[in-house]
Protein backbone atom coordinates (compact mmCIF):
# COMPACT_ATOMS: atom_id res chain seq x y z
CA UNK A 1 0.00 0.00 0.00
CA UNK A 2 1.47 3.19 -1.17
CA UNK A 3 1.74 5.94 1.62
CA UNK A 4 3.30 5.61 5.25
CA UNK A 5 2.48 3.45 7.15
CA UNK A 6 3.24 2.94 11.41
CA UNK A 7 2.77 0.14 13.24
CA UNK A 8 3.19 0.29 17.11
CA UNK A 9 4.16 -2.80 18.95
CA UNK A 10 4.44 -2.53 22.47
CA UNK A 11 5.92 -5.76 25.00
CA UNK A 12 7.33 -6.33 28.53
CA UNK A 13 11.28 -6.81 28.89
CA UNK A 14 12.25 -10.00 31.00
CA UNK A 15 12.79 -8.37 33.84
CA UNK A 16 8.82 -6.88 34.12
CA UNK A 17 10.54 -3.27 34.12
CA UNK A 18 10.74 -1.46 30.57
CA UNK A 19 8.66 -1.36 27.85
CA UNK A 20 9.55 -0.74 24.79
CA UNK A 21 8.02 0.83 22.22
CA UNK A 22 8.69 -0.31 18.18
CA UNK A 23 7.84 1.97 15.11
CA UNK A 24 8.17 0.81 12.20
CA UNK A 25 7.66 3.53 9.57
CA UNK A 26 7.78 1.62 5.85
CA UNK A 27 7.53 3.19 2.44
CA UNK A 28 5.44 0.62 -0.26
CA UNK A 29 6.58 0.79 -3.70
CA UNK A 30 6.65 -1.27 -6.87
CA UNK A 31 10.77 -1.62 -6.71
CA UNK A 32 11.42 -1.53 -3.40
CA UNK A 33 10.51 -1.58 0.32
CA UNK A 34 12.73 0.68 2.35
CA UNK A 35 11.79 1.00 6.11
CA UNK A 36 13.24 2.44 9.38
CA UNK A 37 13.40 1.47 13.02
CA UNK A 38 13.01 3.09 15.76
CA UNK A 39 13.20 1.69 19.46
CA UNK A 40 12.99 3.81 22.25
CA UNK A 41 12.83 1.95 26.03
CA UNK A 42 10.77 3.71 28.76
CA UNK A 43 9.77 2.50 32.18
CA UNK A 44 6.39 1.10 33.17
CA UNK A 45 6.03 4.34 36.01
CA UNK A 46 6.35 6.36 32.36
CA UNK A 47 3.39 4.49 30.64
CA UNK A 48 1.18 4.24 33.42
CA UNK A 49 1.54 8.35 34.39
CA UNK A 50 1.54 9.12 30.47
CA UNK A 51 -1.83 7.77 30.79
CA UNK A 52 -2.97 9.72 33.55
CA UNK A 53 -1.70 12.68 32.07
CA UNK A 54 -3.68 12.02 29.08
CA UNK A 55 -6.67 11.66 31.51
CA UNK A 56 -6.17 14.64 33.10
CA UNK A 57 -5.75 16.79 29.91
CA UNK A 58 -8.69 15.43 28.12
CA UNK A 59 -11.02 16.29 31.21
CA UNK A 60 -8.85 19.55 32.42
CA UNK A 61 -9.85 17.86 35.67
CA UNK A 62 -7.99 15.82 38.39
CA UNK A 63 -11.37 14.75 39.96
CA UNK A 64 -13.54 13.48 37.14
CA UNK A 65 -9.83 12.03 35.72
CA UNK A 66 -10.03 9.85 38.85
CA UNK A 67 -13.19 9.31 38.52
CA UNK A 68 -12.86 7.81 34.76
CA UNK A 69 -9.06 5.84 36.00
CA UNK A 70 -10.84 4.14 39.16
CA UNK A 71 -7.99 5.71 41.47
CA UNK A 72 -7.83 8.89 43.44
CA UNK A 73 -7.09 12.90 42.77
CA UNK A 74 -4.37 12.53 44.97
CA UNK A 75 -3.04 9.35 43.27
CA UNK A 76 -2.92 11.28 39.60
CA UNK A 77 -1.58 14.49 41.45
CA UNK A 78 1.56 12.43 42.92
CA UNK A 79 1.96 10.45 39.63
CA UNK A 80 2.00 13.70 37.78
CA UNK A 81 4.35 15.33 39.48
CA UNK A 82 6.45 12.37 39.72
CA UNK A 83 6.13 12.47 36.13
CA UNK A 84 7.61 16.12 35.31
CA UNK A 85 10.34 15.79 37.63
CA UNK A 86 11.60 12.79 35.66
CA UNK A 87 11.04 14.64 32.35
CA UNK A 88 12.03 17.72 33.20
CA UNK A 89 9.22 19.92 31.95
CA UNK A 90 6.53 20.96 33.37
CA UNK A 91 3.20 19.56 32.07
CA UNK A 92 0.54 21.30 33.26
CA UNK A 93 -0.84 24.61 34.92
CA UNK A 94 -2.52 23.91 38.16
CA UNK A 95 -5.20 26.50 39.53
CA UNK A 96 -7.83 26.00 42.22
CA UNK A 97 -10.14 26.93 39.13
CA UNK A 98 -8.93 24.90 35.97
CA UNK A 99 -6.04 22.45 34.79
CA UNK A 100 -5.03 23.58 31.42
CA UNK A 101 -1.80 21.77 29.42
CA UNK A 102 1.47 23.94 28.50
CA UNK A 103 2.93 24.02 25.35
CA UNK A 104 5.07 21.23 25.89
CA UNK A 105 1.64 19.20 27.95
CA UNK A 106 0.03 20.09 24.83
CA UNK A 107 2.84 18.57 22.24
CA UNK A 108 3.15 15.55 24.27
CA UNK A 109 -0.85 14.95 24.18
CA UNK A 110 -0.42 15.24 20.55
CA UNK A 111 2.62 12.79 20.31
CA UNK A 112 1.31 10.04 21.81
CA UNK A 113 -2.07 9.80 21.18
CA UNK A 114 -2.27 7.81 17.97
CA UNK A 115 0.45 5.60 19.83
CA UNK A 116 -1.60 4.95 22.44
CA UNK A 117 -4.85 4.42 20.28
CA UNK A 118 -3.34 1.85 18.24
CA UNK A 119 -2.07 -0.32 21.04
CA UNK A 120 -6.11 0.18 23.06
CA UNK A 121 -6.65 -1.03 19.59
CA UNK A 122 -4.77 -4.06 19.12
CA UNK A 123 -5.41 -5.43 22.76
CA UNK A 124 -8.96 -4.94 22.14
CA UNK A 125 -8.96 -7.08 19.07
CA UNK A 126 -7.74 -9.70 21.11
CA UNK A 127 -11.25 -10.27 22.53
CA UNK A 128 -12.10 -12.11 19.39
CA UNK A 129 -10.08 -15.15 20.80
CA UNK A 130 -11.16 -15.11 24.11
CA UNK A 131 -14.36 -17.25 25.21
CA UNK A 132 -15.78 -14.57 27.36
CA UNK A 133 -15.51 -10.97 25.96
CA UNK A 134 -14.00 -8.20 28.77
CA UNK A 135 -13.77 -4.26 28.67
CA UNK A 136 -14.88 -1.46 29.77
CA UNK A 137 -17.09 1.19 28.17
CA UNK A 138 -17.84 4.59 29.25
CA UNK A 139 -21.20 6.06 27.61
CA UNK A 140 -22.61 9.11 28.03
CA UNK A 141 -26.40 8.94 27.98
CA UNK A 142 -29.41 11.74 27.87
CA UNK A 143 -31.24 10.88 30.98
CA UNK A 144 -34.00 9.42 29.88
CA UNK A 145 -32.33 6.87 27.40
CA UNK A 146 -30.24 5.71 30.65
CA UNK A 147 -33.76 4.93 32.38
CA UNK A 148 -35.52 3.66 29.30
CA UNK A 149 -33.15 2.33 27.24
CA UNK A 150 -29.80 0.78 28.94
CA UNK A 151 -31.53 0.60 32.66
CA UNK A 152 -34.11 -2.41 31.87
CA UNK A 153 -31.71 -4.33 29.72
CA UNK A 154 -28.84 -3.84 32.50
CA UNK A 155 -29.26 -7.51 33.92
CA UNK A 156 -29.94 -9.62 31.00
CA UNK A 157 -26.69 -7.84 29.60
CA UNK A 158 -24.89 -8.58 32.60
CA UNK A 159 -25.52 -12.04 32.33
CA UNK A 160 -24.74 -12.68 29.03
CA UNK A 161 -21.63 -10.48 29.20
CA UNK A 162 -20.10 -10.62 33.01
CA UNK A 163 -16.63 -9.69 32.70
CA UNK A 164 -17.62 -6.24 30.55
CA UNK A 165 -17.98 -3.13 32.81
CA UNK A 166 -19.90 -0.32 31.75
CA UNK A 167 -19.79 3.18 33.06
CA UNK A 168 -22.95 5.44 32.25
CA UNK A 169 -23.25 8.67 32.98
CA UNK A 170 -26.71 10.47 32.87
CA UNK A 171 -26.82 13.64 31.95
CA UNK A 172 -28.65 16.02 29.61
CA UNK A 173 -25.92 18.39 28.95
CA UNK A 174 -24.38 18.38 25.05
CA UNK A 175 -20.56 17.41 25.44
CA UNK A 176 -18.48 16.58 23.07
CA UNK A 177 -17.89 12.66 24.04
CA UNK A 178 -14.69 11.09 22.65
CA UNK A 179 -12.80 14.82 24.03
CA UNK A 180 -14.61 13.64 27.47
CA UNK A 181 -13.03 10.12 27.10
CA UNK A 182 -16.50 8.10 26.44
CA UNK A 183 -16.79 5.59 23.99
CA UNK A 184 -20.12 6.82 22.63
CA UNK A 185 -23.17 8.91 24.06
CA UNK A 186 -27.13 8.46 23.52
CA UNK A 187 -29.03 11.01 22.50
CA UNK A 188 -32.55 11.18 20.75
CA UNK A 189 -31.90 11.27 16.96
CA UNK A 190 -32.23 15.03 16.08
CA UNK A 191 -29.83 16.01 18.39
CA UNK A 192 -26.67 13.82 17.37
CA UNK A 193 -23.64 15.84 15.85
CA UNK A 194 -22.73 15.03 12.10
CA UNK A 195 -19.68 14.09 12.47
CA UNK A 196 -20.29 10.84 14.42
CA UNK A 197 -21.54 7.52 13.36
CA UNK A 198 -25.22 7.31 15.02
CA UNK A 199 -27.13 3.80 15.11
CA UNK A 200 -30.54 3.79 15.81
CA UNK A 201 -31.91 2.04 19.14
CA UNK A 202 -35.28 2.74 18.99
CA UNK A 203 -38.31 3.23 17.36
CA UNK A 204 -39.60 7.25 16.87
CA UNK A 205 -41.05 8.57 20.03
CA UNK A 206 -44.02 10.33 20.74
CA UNK A 207 -44.05 13.80 22.61
CA UNK A 208 -47.24 13.80 24.62
CA UNK A 209 -48.80 16.77 27.38
CA UNK A 210 -49.61 14.93 31.00
CA UNK A 211 -50.92 16.46 34.34
CA UNK A 212 -52.56 14.73 37.36
CA UNK A 213 -56.49 14.01 37.53
CA UNK A 214 -56.37 16.67 40.65
CA UNK A 215 -54.20 19.51 38.48
CA UNK A 216 -57.10 19.16 35.48
CA UNK A 217 -59.98 19.02 38.01
CA UNK A 218 -58.91 21.82 39.50
CA UNK A 219 -57.89 24.25 36.48
CA UNK A 220 -59.51 22.20 33.29
CA UNK A 221 -58.37 20.59 30.28
CA UNK A 222 -56.78 22.34 27.50
CA UNK A 223 -58.82 22.27 24.03
CA UNK A 224 -56.37 23.99 22.08
CA UNK A 225 -52.69 24.67 22.14
CA UNK A 226 -53.77 28.14 22.81
CA UNK A 227 -55.05 27.17 26.08
CA UNK A 228 -51.85 26.56 27.46
CA UNK A 229 -51.03 30.05 27.80
CA UNK A 230 -53.68 30.24 30.48
CA UNK A 231 -52.38 26.94 32.75
CA UNK A 232 -49.18 26.40 35.07
CA UNK A 233 -47.01 24.70 33.17
CA UNK A 234 -43.77 22.89 33.54
CA UNK A 235 -40.80 24.49 31.50
CA UNK A 236 -38.26 22.23 30.37
CA UNK A 237 -34.27 23.28 29.82
CA UNK A 238 -32.50 21.88 27.28
CA UNK A 239 -29.12 20.54 27.43
CA UNK A 240 -27.46 23.59 26.10
CA UNK A 241 -29.32 25.49 28.70
CA UNK A 242 -32.10 26.75 26.11
CA UNK A 243 -35.65 26.40 27.50
CA UNK A 244 -37.83 24.33 25.56
CA UNK A 245 -40.76 25.66 23.22
CA UNK A 246 -43.29 22.93 23.14
CA UNK A 247 -43.69 22.13 19.96
CA UNK A 248 -47.70 20.38 18.61
CA UNK A 249 -48.59 19.42 15.30
CA UNK A 250 -51.98 18.25 13.87
CA UNK A 251 -52.50 17.40 10.05
CA UNK A 252 -50.16 19.94 8.96
CA UNK A 253 -50.93 22.77 11.97
CA UNK A 254 -47.76 23.40 13.65
CA UNK A 255 -47.41 25.25 17.04
CA UNK A 256 -44.15 26.00 18.92
CA UNK A 257 -45.09 27.62 22.32
CA UNK A 258 -43.05 29.38 24.92
CA UNK A 259 -45.56 28.44 28.07
CA UNK A 260 -45.60 30.25 30.81
CA UNK A 261 -44.99 28.57 34.22
CA UNK A 262 -42.30 29.41 37.44
CA UNK A 263 -40.74 26.45 37.87
CA UNK A 264 -38.08 24.85 35.07
CA UNK A 265 -36.29 21.60 35.20
CA UNK A 266 -33.31 20.36 33.20
CA UNK A 267 -34.81 16.80 33.57
CA UNK A 268 -37.94 14.78 32.72
CA UNK A 269 -37.62 12.75 35.70
CA UNK A 270 -37.97 16.00 38.21
CA UNK A 271 -40.69 17.21 36.39
CA UNK A 272 -42.27 14.42 36.47
CA UNK A 273 -42.71 14.07 40.33
CA UNK A 274 -43.81 17.50 40.65
CA UNK A 275 -46.46 16.41 37.96
CA UNK A 276 -47.54 13.69 39.82
CA UNK A 277 -48.48 15.68 42.78
CA UNK A 278 -50.26 18.16 40.69
CA UNK A 279 -47.94 20.72 39.98
CA UNK A 280 -49.29 21.40 36.40
CA UNK A 281 -48.79 20.06 32.92
CA UNK A 282 -45.65 19.35 31.24
CA UNK A 283 -44.22 17.83 28.38
CA UNK A 284 -42.80 14.53 28.16
CA UNK A 285 -41.26 11.38 26.35
CA UNK A 286 -44.75 9.16 25.96
CA UNK A 287 -42.37 5.94 27.72
CA UNK A 288 -41.58 7.79 30.52
CA UNK A 289 -44.77 8.59 31.80
CA UNK A 290 -46.83 5.44 29.74
CA UNK A 291 -47.13 3.42 33.32
CA UNK A 292 -48.84 6.61 35.04
CA UNK A 293 -51.38 6.56 32.28
CA UNK A 294 -51.89 3.15 32.64
CA UNK A 295 -52.83 3.01 36.66
CA UNK A 296 -54.70 6.50 36.11
CA UNK A 297 -52.05 8.48 38.08
CA UNK A 298 -51.68 10.78 35.01
CA UNK A 299 -53.74 11.65 32.23
CA UNK A 300 -52.94 12.91 28.77
CA UNK A 301 -54.44 16.17 26.80
CA UNK A 302 -53.80 17.56 23.69
CA UNK A 303 -53.43 13.87 22.44
CA UNK A 304 -54.50 14.48 18.92
CA UNK A 305 -51.38 17.19 19.18
CA UNK A 306 -48.19 15.36 19.89
CA UNK A 307 -45.60 14.57 17.44
CA UNK A 308 -43.99 11.85 16.66
CA UNK A 309 -39.54 12.58 16.66
CA UNK A 310 -36.60 10.84 16.09
CA UNK A 311 -36.05 7.90 18.55
CA UNK A 312 -32.75 7.47 20.29
CA UNK A 313 -29.25 7.39 18.65
CA UNK A 314 -25.73 5.85 19.62
CA UNK A 315 -22.92 7.55 18.32
CA UNK A 316 -19.32 7.48 18.06
CA UNK A 317 -16.14 8.63 16.74
CA UNK A 318 -15.87 7.27 13.51
CA UNK A 319 -11.89 7.74 13.63
CA UNK A 320 -11.83 5.03 16.68
CA UNK A 321 -11.90 1.23 16.60
CA UNK A 322 -14.93 0.52 17.79
CA UNK A 323 -14.61 -1.29 21.40
CA UNK A 324 -15.54 -4.87 21.39
CA UNK A 325 -17.87 -4.02 24.65
CA UNK A 326 -19.66 -1.29 22.52
CA UNK A 327 -20.29 -3.24 19.71
CA UNK A 328 -21.68 -6.36 21.95
CA UNK A 329 -24.00 -3.61 23.95
CA UNK A 330 -25.61 -1.62 20.67
CA UNK A 331 -26.46 -5.21 19.15
CA UNK A 332 -28.40 -6.57 22.35
CA UNK A 333 -30.01 -2.90 22.11
CA UNK A 334 -31.47 -3.73 19.36
CA UNK A 335 -32.15 -7.60 19.96
CA UNK A 336 -33.94 -6.84 22.81
CA UNK A 337 -35.55 -2.83 21.47
CA UNK A 338 -36.81 -2.48 24.60
CA UNK A 339 -38.67 0.88 23.32
CA UNK A 340 -38.90 -1.09 19.80
CA UNK A 341 -37.28 -0.53 16.92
Amino acid sequence: MDGLVKKIQQWISPNRSKVYIISLSTHSGLNAAKGKLFCMQISRADVADLIYFMAIARHRSFSRAAIELGVSASALSHALKGLETRLGVRLLNRTTKSVTPTAAGEELVQSVLQPFDTIEGALESLNRYRDTPTGRIRINAAVEAANLLLAPVMPAFMDRYPDIEIDIVASNRMIDVTDAGFDAGIRYGGTVPEDMVARRLSADIRWVIAASPDYLERYGTPEHPDDLLHHRCISNRLGDDRIYRWELERDGETYQITVPGSVTVNQAETGLVAVLGGAGLMYFPEPLVAPYVKDGRLRLVLTEWSPLEAGFHIYYSSRRQLPTGLRLLIEFLQEARPLGL
